[in-house]
């Protein structure tokens, strides 16, 4: 085997019709740049186990067989640029990388390489539910599944996050004890990501909460869920500044071309345009703000690869944008959040109404690539909360700051009582960056109770 063997670039290039229209390209020539020429790779070696590790770079779950005969009346047709090299891999490698690279027989290395008893080798991934061509309902459910036993916490991108399992009807962390590439990718493929682009390690996607439930995780790669694997249940000597994370291949869906910021100080904030079809051609235009809140804006950022939005502006005169993408294109958006595109939240289509406009109404974001997780602890909460009897003239203050239900209105001050919940409450922030409230100091209203 070449040590020295080095792939500059490799590509799924779609060559029947059907696949070059389909948007993830799932079918195709497996192609390896070389000396900044494209090149096909000999199919007489090609294996399964390689086509599983070049979907798995490709953000796909798995690997499926193709129709050879039409690929074959295909290559007849036309001259082929070989690449020298033949590929081993095992099938549990993240990248092509790692894989086994030699020479392959017969070929010299400064010369094309011919294959005599072959054609180019053919890849045909299967896609996880949330990218299948033709599927658009499913763009909405990236992170969900059902009954899921893994999930990923507190990414700002799709296929990132703090890794958790369910155990016993709760969640809990995994520890990052011997966390590397193989049970990262398992996570990934079992969320229907391709193979894992990075395993984290010490909580650098924020720390979790609850229990520790699985500890020196010891995958083949081959497995079908996190919980095949070999693993500690014991968590001692582990605590959440060491809770693993992944960060997954997801299929190139060409959702950051629909989109843009136009008019801000630095990439990450500026006025929202979108790409849209209008009387039979594609234009630039504005979104209208009537309605735009954080959670739309949060889709326009993950959209973009920007991270969180650390705001949603409804008038963004300050912005001069494109002026010619003034014209508001798209309106009445509705989002969950979870969407990876904001054409899949909910809008009004082609119909638009906006009864202030675009221009300096255009929706804005800013956009951050850490933010504050606030999490409350709902266990100390059912721990601490009682009733309490309290006489009115001791919740003076809170009747005035209208924190009494209005029924108070008609209790006497001096010999009436209220029923109150009482309980401790702790805030957890989880994120990666300081929790600050909106509004600074300055702009707080105290009353006299405070003073």
């Amino acid at each position: 085997q070449n040590m020295n063997i080095q792939v500059e670039d490799i590509r799924l290039r779609a060559i029947l019709a059907t696949y070059r229209k389909r948007v993830p390209v799932t079918e195709g020539y497996v192609e390896v740049k070389d000396g900044g020429t494209w090149k096909q790779i000999c199919d007489e070696h090609w294996t399964m186990k390689n086509s599983r590790v070049v979907c798995g770079m490709f953000g796909f779950p798995s690997e499926r067989k193709y129709n050879a005969k039409v690929y074959k009346m295909f290559a007849s047709r036309r001259k082929q640029h070989y690449w020298p090299y033949s590929m081993d891999c095992s099938g549990n490698e993240a990248h092509v990388s790692g894989c086994k690279l030699g020479n392959q027989a017969g070929a010299d290395a400064e010369k094309n390489a011919t294959c005599a008893h072959g054609m180019p080798a053919v890849v045909s991934c299967v896609p996880g539910r949330a990218f299948a061509p033709g599927g658009h309902g499913g763009f909405r459910k990236a992170f969900r599944q059902e009954q899921p036993l893994v999930r990923l916490k507190g990414g700002a991108n799709t296929g990132e996050g703090r890794v958790e399992v369910l155990k016993n009807g709760e969640w809990g962390t995994v520890c990052d004890d011997n966390w590397n590439l193989q049970a990262a990718s398992v996570v990934c493929r079992e969320l229907g990501f391709g193979s894992a682009k990075e395993a984290i390690a010490g909580a650098r996607l924020g720390q979790g909460m609850g229990p520790i439930h699985l500890n020196e995780i010891d995958c083949t790669g081959f497995e079908k869920s996190l919980t095949d694997c070999k693993f500690n249940t014991e968590s001692q000597g582990c605590n959440h500044e060491e809770d693993a994370a992944v960060r997954c291949n997801v299929p190139a869906m060409g959702f950051q071309n629909q989109l843009r910021l136009s008019g801000g100080r630095n990439p990450y904030e500026g006025r929202v345009e979108v790409l849209a079809e209008r009387n039979g051609t594609l234009r630039w235009g504005t979104v209208c703000s009537e309605g735009w809140s954080t959670v739309e804006a949060m889709v326009v950022c993950r959209q973009l690869g920007l991270g969180f939005a650390s705001h949603a502006f409804q008038e963004t005169w300050y912005w001069h944008g494109d002026v010619s993408a003034d014209s508001v294109v798209m309106s009445g958006v509705k989002c969950s959040g979870t969407e990876m595109s904001l054409a899949h939240c909910r809008h009004d289509g082609a119909h638009v109404s906006c009864p202030r406009g675009g221009g300096r109404f255009g929706a804005g974001v800013s956009c951050s690539e850490t933010a504050p997780d606030l999490v409350l602890n709902a266990e100390l909460v059912e721990q601490t909360a009682y009733l309490e009897d309290r006489p009115m003239f001791m919740l003076q203050c809170a009747l005035e700051e209208n924190c009494l239900a209005s029924s108070a209105a008609n209790t006497s001050l001096t010999s009436g009582y209220r029923r109150l919940l009482r309980f401790s409450s702790q805030i957890h922030n989880n994120g990666q960056s300081d929790f600050r409230p909106k509004n600074g100091r300055h702009a707080w209203v105290w009353h006299d109770c405070h003073r």
